[in-house]
Parts: structure tokens; C-alpha cells; sequence
């Protein structure tokens, strides 16, 4: 099995493992706790989107440095050297971040959250713990961006998988036997945090080749790749912006209950980055690798095959979320009040995720050559554009007009980015990006799940109402995957060899 194809099995299986365990325990946690204490937990997560703008662009960095000086057998010690540069600051911002949430705490709490169950006190507390386990999930990113760029994707899956079982069952247990409060949990998230941060920091170094001198901070490193870390800045702090702006003013003008509902409709949404973040990740720094070598005609095979696979394993599965939101929200969460507020808001922010996730590919394209430049702007417009549209639909039509907003703003991409793009890289090949790695899987996933949500009829019972949603997925996938032709010549040439080995 080839390298790329070893990464892109190793980050689905990592990522489809991570994804059910917060499957399985999110309806837990809301059992335990409460949609408010739930609602916390989502503002723990756009803080550390908020406070990722100071990661000054160094995790995307070590996955390219890494990548790049991974073919040149003389660069060794510049890698070990490389991994201490940057991980001095990276430490120091971390605890700085966590000073700062622990600060704002009483804020966050007295004025900003509008809890009606949790007392301001319990929220306070919470969010003080938040700061400290901040401190320590900062610095993975940067870990796991090595390992990354040096293709050791299936330990980074395995350190993954194994922290969030750790994460969801021991949650679980915490709040059904110790402590059923959000503090509980929150103490919780620290003890996780740091054997996460402990077991990335030691992998990374146990993988890099060994070198003749013991590794040191050297500034000259800095200085060489700080054009691309301030692009990656640019590009991070507008994105956060542009991702995080809904939750920030929901988070203001609506009820922590009504917070919760839409935090859990994120969750569903932003699971489809389980199924694009392992081609990105798996295929990156391969096309890192071709860049540096000049390996066009390989890179033009690879950008599209990758293109064409993104959109069979995003496409099919984002149709039938948004098609069979009230569905598959029931089999979930078995609350019709939940369903009631949150599946039109899962059908428009999956849509939006979906468009989001097969923009993956040329964006890793821009990324090795090293371009950041149309990133930046892009966002940059999106953001002078789109704020003041999200604040005026969020005024008028709550949380539904703000994740309209996200509808909008990957449209927007998909239409002006990508011609742009294609003019500087791969200039002749655009019109097949749009024709064949996007739109057929698009259309013949929209007609096979369309034509089920049209004519069968959904039943009432729990488990026919399941397999009927895993049935109408396979058969959608499979569609899909055989109209597609990077996907129909892997299936022909699997049955081939069946055929072959049956016959002898």
C-alpha cells in the first residue's frame, strides 16, 4: 500500500472513530448536564478558535517545513532545530492564552452568557478550568502539524483515537459517578489534555531522523519561513472570523438555551470534516513533496484523483444529512423538541460545510506552492462583505439567518476562488475540476437521494427508520462512487482481481 493511500486510510479510520465517540456521548453529556451546561462546552470550543488567531500560522508551518526538508537527506538537523524553534513560542502563547481566559472569566460569565439554569458562579468556575485546559490543547496543533508533514499519519490517528475514547468515557463516568456538574467535566477535559499534549510532544520527536548535534532554538529558522507563517496568520484569523461570527453573536443575542441547539447543529455539520481532513491531510504533503521536486505531470494525477475521491466520500453523505435532517436528528438525540429547533439549522450549515470541504483540495494546492496570497484575500473580502449581511440576518431571522450566511460565503468561493486560482496552477485544468471531480459526483448524488427523500416514505418506527436512512446512504454512496471515474477504476479493478483470484 502506497504512503498516501496508508495516510488517507489511517486519518478515515482515525476520523471516523473520533466522530462516534462524540456521536455516542453528546446526548450523554445533555442528559447529565443539561442544553446549557452543553451550550458551555461550545463556547469552549469557539474559544479555542477564537485564541487559535495567535498560533501565528507555525502549525501550518511545521507541516509544510516538514514536509519540504523531508526529501533532502542532508536537512535533519534543520528539522530537529526546526521543532524546538517553534515550539518555545507555541508553549509561551498557550499560557498566555490561559492568563487571559481565566481573566475574562467573570466577564464571559456575568455579561456576556445568558444562562438561565447555571448559576453566573458555575459558569464563572467553568470557564476558569477552561483556561487551564486551553493551555495545554493549544500546543497539539503544532505536534500534530509535524507528524503530518512527516507522513507518520497512522501514529498521529492512533494518539488521536485513543485520547478521545479516553475523553468521552471518561467524561461519562466523571459526571455519572463523581461529579454530574460542569466543573466535573471541565476538570476532566484537563487531565486529558495534558497526557494528549505529553503523548504528541514525545511522538514527534521519537519520529524525526536522528542528527549530529543536539537540537537548539535558531532564529535564522524563523526568519526563513516567516513570509509563509505571516500568509497562514492572515489567512487563520480571517477564517476564524468568518467561522466563529455566529457562534460569537448567538452566543450575545440569543438564550445559552437557544446557544445549545445551534452548538449541536455545528456539531453535525462540522462532522463532514471527518470525511474531507483525511484526504487533505493524507494527500498535502505529498503534494508538497512534488512541488519541491517539480513533478508536474504527477501533481496534475494526483489534484484531481484526490479532487474526484473528496467529493464521492462528501458529497453523498452531506446529501442525505441535509435531506434527512429531522430523520436522522431523531434517531439521535430521540427528542422531537431538539429535532424541532435544530434540523433546518443542521440542512443549511451542512450544505455549507459540504461546499467548504471540496474546496480542501485546491486549497492544499495553493498551500505547496507556498501561496497564501488569495487565501488572505478571499477571506478578507468575505469578511468587509458578509459581517455586516450575518449581523443584519441574525437580527432578523435568528440563528437561521446567521448559518444562511455560511450558504453564502462558500458560494462565493466556489464561483471566484477556484477560476483564480486555476490561472496561476494547473491553468487547463479547471473546467475538469468543475465538470468531473465536482459535479457529476454532485448530481447523481443530488438525483439517487432527492428521488428517495421524493417517494419512500419515512416510518415511524426507530429501526425501520434507520436502515431506511442506511440504506438510502449506501445506495446514494455507491451511485456515487460509480459515476465517478477515480472511484469506478478502483472498483473495476478490485472486482477484476477478484475474478482473477477466484479463477485460480
Amino acid at each position: 500500500m502506497s504512503v498516501i493511500k496508508r495516510n488517507i486510510a489511517a486519518n478515515f479510520g482515525g476520523n471516523f472513530w473520533t466522530g462516534l465517540m462524540g456521536l455516542i456521548f453528546v446526548p450523554l453529556y445533555i442528559r447529565f448536564l443539561g442544553i446549557e451546561a452543553y451550550g458551555l462546552m461550545g463556547i469552549f470550543a469557539t474559544l479555542l478558535a477564537i485564541f487559535g488567531l495567535l498560533d501565528m500560522g507555525l502549525g501550518a508551518t511545521m507541516t509544510r517545513e516538514m514536509a519540504r526538508l523531508s526529501v533532502h537527506e542532508e536537512k535533519t538537523q534543520d528539522m530537529q532545530d526546526l521543532v524546538r524553534t517553534l515550539e518555545i513560542p507555541y508553549w509561551a502563547v498557550g499560557l498566555l492564552v490561559s492568563v487571559i481566559v481565566i481573566l475574562l472569566s467573570p466577564f464571559i460569565a456575568y455579561r456576556w452568557v445568558n444562562a438561565e439554569n447555571l448559576s453566573p458562579k458555575s459558569v464563572k468556575t467553568a470557564i476558569m478550568i477552561m483556561g487551564l485546559a486551553i493551555a495545554f490543547e493549544w500546543p497539539i496543533s503544532l505536534y500534530s502539524g509535524g507528524l503530518m508533514g512527516l507522513q507518520r499519519q497512522v501514529l498521529l490517528n492512533a494518539i488521536t483515537s485513543v485520547i478521545a475514547t479516553l475523553r468521552g468515557v471518561g467524561a461519562v463516568l466523571i459526571l455519572w459517578l463523581v461529579s454530574p456538574t460542569i466543573e466535573g467535566f471541565f476538570l476532566w477535559q484537563i487531565v486529558v489534555s495534558v497526557t494528549h499534549a505529553g503523548l504528541m510532544a514525545f511522538s514527534l520527536w521519537r519520529s524525526l531522523p536522528a542528527a549530529a548535534e543536539t537540537p537548539r532554538f535558531r532564529y535564522q529558522l524563523l526568519r526563513n519561513v516567516w513570509r509563509f507563517a505571516a500568509g497562514m496568520t492572515g489567512v487563520s484569523v480571517l477564517a476564524t472570523i468568518l467561522m466563529q461570527l455566529d457562534k460569537v453573536i448567538l452566543s450575545r443575542m440569543l438564550s445559552l438555551q437557544m446557544f445549545g441547539y445551534y452548538t449541536l447543529a455545528s456539531v453535525v455539520a462540522m462532522t463532514l470534516y471527518r470525511f474531507s481532513g483525511p484526504i487533505f491531510s493524507g494527500t498535502y504533503p505529498r503534494f508538497i513533496n512534488l512541488v519541491a521536486v517539480g513533478a508536474n505531470e504527477e501533481l496534475t494525477n494526483l489534484y484531481h484523483n484526490a479532487a474526484q475521491l473528496l467529493s464521492v466520500t462528501v458529497l453523498p453523505a452531506a446529501l442525505v444529512v441535509a435531506l434527512f435532517s429531522q430523520e436522522i436528528l431523531l434517531l439521535w438525540t430521540r427528542s422531537p423538541v431538539t429535532v424541532g429547533h435544530t434540523h433546518l439549522l443542521v440542512s443549511i450549515l451542512v450544505a455549507g460545510t459540504a461546499i467548504n470541504g471540496i474546496l480542501n483540495i485546491p486549497y492544499a494546492l495553493q498551500l505547496a506552492y507556498g501561496w497564501t496570497r488569495l487565501a488572505f484575500l478571499g477571506n478578507l473580502v468575505s469578511v468587509l462583505l458578509l459581517v455586516p449581511l450575518m449581523i443584519a440576518l441574525t437580527k432578523w431571522y435568528g440563528a437561521v439567518g446567521a448559518a444562511s450566511v455560511w450558504v453564502i460565503l462558500n458560494i462565493g468561493y466556489i464561483l471566484v476562488s477556484i477560476p483564480i486560482m486555476h490561472r496561476r496552477f494547473l491553468p487547463s485544468e479547471k473546467w475538469r475540476w468543475y465538470s468531473v471531480d465536482v459535479g457529476l459526483p454532485f448530481g447523481v448524488a443530488f438525483l439517487v437521494a432527492g428521488a428517495f427523500r421524493l417517494i419512500l416514505p419515512m416510518p415511524v418506527d426507530h429501526i425501520t427508520l434507520g436502515f431506511n436512512i442506511v440504506m438510502i446512504s449506501v445506495i446514494t454512496l455507491g451511485a456515487t462512487a460509480l459515476a465517478t471515474p477515480v472511484t469506478r477504476v478502483w472498483i473495476q479493478t478490485r472486482i477484476s482481481t477478484w475474478k482473477v483470484s477466484c479463477a485460480d
